[in-house]
C-alpha cells in the first residue's frame, strides 16, 4: 500500500512511502477492539472513591432508646446506616480496575484500528519537522493546509518530539504522540492519522510487536 507524503506546507510532495499492505489488509476484529479500549480505560482509572461506613463516622455508640415500649422502630446507634448522617450500606471502596488483554489480542486490536483508517482514506504521511520552540499557529497553519483544520487529528512523530508536543496541547482535536506510544484508543478517537515520514518504520514494528 501506497501513501502520498506531503511537505511541510501541507501541500503534496510527489513522492510516496509503502506500507505493509498485510498490516492494513486484515479483517478488523470489533471485539478485539473493544477489548484493548476497555483494558486501557479501566486502568487508567485511579480507584480512590471511598464513602465512610458506621464504623467511620462521628458520633455516639450509645443505643438511641431502649429496645422495647417506645412506640417507636427499634434502633440502635446514631451511626447506623438509616439514619441522617450516619455510615453507608455496601458504600465504594478504593479498588483496582484493571485487567489484562493478551499481547496477541492487543495487536489485533491496534492493526484493526489502522485498517479501519485505511480503508476510510484516514492515513497521512507528512515529512519530518521539528519546532526549535513551541509554535501552536504554525503547526494549526499546517493541519489547515492540509484540508485537517477541523478534524480530530492524531500526529505520530518520528521520536520523542517535546516542541510539536506542546504546540498542539492547548488545542482541541489535535493530539500529539511518539509513534511507538500509540494505543488502540489513541488510533479509534481519532478521525485522521498524520504520521511523519521517519515515524512510519517504527509506527509499522509497533502493528507487529
Amino acid at each position: 500500500m501506497k501513501l502520498k507524503v506531503y511537505s511541510v506546507d501541507g501541500k503534496e510532495s510527489g513522492r510516496t512511502v509503502v506500507f505493509d499492505k498485510d498490516l492494513v489488509g486484515v479483517e478488523p476484529n470489533d471485539h478485539a477492539i473493544w477489548l484493548d479500549v476497555r483494558r486501557i480505560q479501566a486502568n487508567r482509572r485511579q480507584g480512590t472513591h471511598k464513602s465512610k461506613e458506621r464504623n467511620e463516622t462521628a458520633g455516639s455508640r450509645r443505643k438511641l432508646y431502649r429496645q422495647k415500649g417506645t412506640g417507636n422502630a427499634r434502633a440502635g446507634d446514631s451511626r447506623s446506616p438509616i439514619r441522617r448522617s450516619g455510615g453507608t450500606f455496601f458504600g465504594p471502596r478504593p479498588r483496582d480496575y484493571g485487567f489484562k488483554v493478551n499481547r496477541k489480542t492487543q495487536r489485533l486490536a491496534r492493526r484493526s484500528a489502522v485498517a479501519y483508517k485505511a480503508a476510510g482514506n484516514a492515513l497521512r504521511v507528512i515529512e519530518d519537522f521539528d519546532y526549535e520552540q513551541p509554535d501552536t499557529r504554525q503547526l494549526i497553519e499546517l493541519l489547515t493546509a492540509m484540508d485537517l483544520g477541523e478534524t480530530k487529528v492524531l500526529l505520530l512523530t518520528a521520536g520523542y518530539s517535546p516542541d510539536i508536543y506542546l504546540s498542539g496541547r492547548n488545542v482541541n482535536g489535535i493530539t500529539v504522540k511518539n509513534a511507538v506510544d500509540a494505543s488502540t484508543l489513541d488510533l479509534v478517537d481519532a478521525t485522521i492519522i498524520v504520521l511523519q515520514e521517519g515515524a512510519v518504520e517504527a509506527f509499522q514494528d509497533g502493528l507487529r510487536a
